[in-house]
């Protein structure tokens, strides 16, 4: 009777140890990317009044834009910017009830336009992955 070094069992063991190590080491790896949160430089800033353009900056924060409701006045001119924070197909902005595809590919870039309707209205990335709701009062 030859002994053999590795066994059946010894083999189904060490199988099983390297798939509960796989199984750790894919735990932590989406763990890491879970926790790691993209840096929030800022939020919807309406700068604007009566006559003046409304300036809004939005940020990417919890896989989404943020804030994700921005409020403007009807028939004076906005200018929607996109933060550093925004990357992706997120940087591709939309708001199609008024026409608008852009894709704003620095944080200087924007997209101007004058909301003529009241209501509330989609903006989204050209994917639709990110979406808001821009309120025209």
């Amino acid at each position: 009777m030859v002994h053999s070094l590795w066994t059946k069992e010894h083999i189904i063991l060490v199988k099983n140890w390297f798939t509960v190590v796989m199984i750790i080491l894919l735990v932590v790896a989406v763990g890491a990317f879970l926790i790691k949160t993209p840096t929030i430089s800022g939020g919807a800033v309406n700068e604007g009044g009566s006559g003046d353009i409304q300036k809004i900056t939005l940020s990417y924060k919890n896989y989404n834009y943020y804030p994700n409701t921005i409020t403007v006045k009807v028939n004076e001119p906005v200018r929607i910017y996109l933060d550093k924070s925004v990357g992706g197909c997120y940087r591709s902005f939309t708001i199609r009830d008024f026409g608008i595809s852009k894709n704003l590919r620095t944080p200087e870039d924007y997209v101007e336009f004058t909301p003529t309707k009241k209501g509330s209205f989609v903006f989204s990335c050209s994917m639709g992955m990110g979406t808001g709701t821009l309120v025209v009062e």
